[in-house]
């Protein structure tokens, strides 16, 4: 079934802020692409005509990415539109008829995960999953039990093999280059484990709040809606083995394994809050307790990680938009005597000694390092980083043949901090 393609697409939540943000950017570079030729029906409860989603989904574009004439004009051509509750039976009959004759349509569910079951159950009783596809958005319920559910009522109209459940954060090319970043790099390997790395920290902050999402926010919260996803899956990412094969299959094979190593957090491993306001948001709850800020610390109980702890903070309302990953590299055991805490006494030592060295041996700078910082760069075979070192030049001098040279000596710091990997970012660190 998996060769065969769909010859529709109907998203559910056309209006939401997820098909603003993310989906009609990606439909108009599928259709720019030529990888979307087929009747694309949008289903909200809004109140809305076909010609308000069209300029729903210009706006949209001219706010992520920019709008193609060409290809929005063909996309535009393509759109329809149903407006109707998710759980009346005549919103279903009104999305048969728009999809005509298409046999094998994909289902997209761009809504809060509450309205997943009446969605697909709906699906069913109107003769639109037969031959059909459905792809589910995060978070796949509230827990673990609920996912089982949920799961259980999918299987109950689809096969796993027409099931696709998706995290969009997963698309973004930083996020992806992790992969590359550690696996592509061979000077990584030896110190990318407990013996050389500190601390891991992985931050996800936002300067803007709920933006009118409060209803489904009340139902996610920081943690369901990027923790136990987004981040997540960046520390499998950070924390995974090399996977055997580039199959999807031997990536997931080893990001389980990270995730079966997390060892249970305990209350003193979790902060929540709340920004100031946020009760005053449409749809949130006078008296709501739920967390629009998070930090987990994570331990991984396994050979590479143990003692390692992994930090991962999230959350809205923050005085910076930034997106990143600092791995802080363990302190030199030297770091002190670099960092020039010398007596005076031993000072003048080291100075008539090296007086009294023959004159055609050169003195050698010593190099201590200092924080490196990874910077994406574009190449032939997609983003390199580039690691830039802040040094300052010492100048010794040779007196072997009468030259003199230069050499570079990076100037000793307490710690040493490597960041890693730096996302989308609006404002830099001061």
């Amino acid at each position: 079934m998996s060769a065969v393609l769909s010859d529709a697409l109907v998203f559910f939540g056309a209006t939401g802020d997820l098909a603003y943000k993310k989906i009609f950017p990606a439909l108009q570079a599928m259709t720019r692409r030529g990888r979307l030729d087929v009747p694309v029906i949008g289903v909200a409860k809004s109140g809305w005509t076909l010609e308000q989603l069209r300029a729903r989904a210009r706006e949209s574009l001219e706010h992520h990415g920019g709008v193609d004439e060409v290809a929005f004009a063909k996309l535009a051509a393509r759109l329809r539109y149903v407006d109707g509750d998710y759980g009346d039976s005549a919103t279903y009959a009104a999305i048969v008829k728009e999809l005509g004759g298409a046999k094998r349509p994909a289902h997209y569910l761009a809504i809060p995960p509450g309205a997943f079951a009446t969605v697909v159950e709906n699906l069913a009783q109107a003769s639109c999953a037969g031959n059909a596809r459905i792809i589910v958005e995060k978070p796949f319920g509230r827990d673990l039990e609920s996912a089982r559910q949920l799961n259980e009522i999918i299987h109950r109209v689809f096969d796993e093999s027409a099931v696709f459940r998706i995290d969009h954060y997963l698309g973004k090319e930083a996020v992806q280059n992790l992969l590359l970043f550690r696996f592509a790099n061979t000077f990584l390997e030896p110190i990318w484990n407990r013996n050389y790395v500190a601390s891991v920290q992985i931050t996800m902050a936002e300067s803007f709040g709920v933006q009118g999402r409060g209803r489904f926010y009340e139902e996610a919260g920081a943690i369901r809606d990027v923790i136990q996803n987004h981040m997540l899956q960046v520390v499998a990412f950070l924390a995974m083995e090399a996977p055997t094969r580039t199959y999807a299959e031997s990536l997931h094979d080893e990001q389980v394994k990270v995730f079966h190593m997390i060892r249970p957090l305990s209350p003193d491993d979790l902060v929540r809050g709340q920004f100031r306001g946020y009760r005053n948001e449409p749809g949130v709850a006078p008296d709501s307790n739920v967390e629009t800020f998070a930090a987990v610390r994570l331990h991984i109980d396994s050979w590479r990680w143990d003692g390692v702890p992994f930090f991962i903070r999230a959350g809205k309302c923050l005085p910076t938009t930034t997106t990143e990953v600092t791995v802080t590299l363990k302190r030199p055991p030297l770091s002190r005597l670099a960092a020039g805490d010398i007596t005076p006494s031993a000072r003048a030592s080291n100075d008539r000694a090296r007086r009294s060295q023959p004159s055609r041996r050169s003195s050698r700078s010593c190099t201590s390092p200092r924080a490196t910082r990874w910077t994406p760069t574009s190449g032939c075979s997609g983003t390199r980083w580039r690691a830039t070192a802040c040094s300052s030049r010492a100048r010794t001098v040779s007196r072997r043949r009468g030259r003199s040279s230069s050499r570079s000596c990076a100037r000793p710091r307490p710690s040493m901090s490597t960041t890693a990997v730096r996302g989308e970012r609006s404002s830099r660190r001061r």
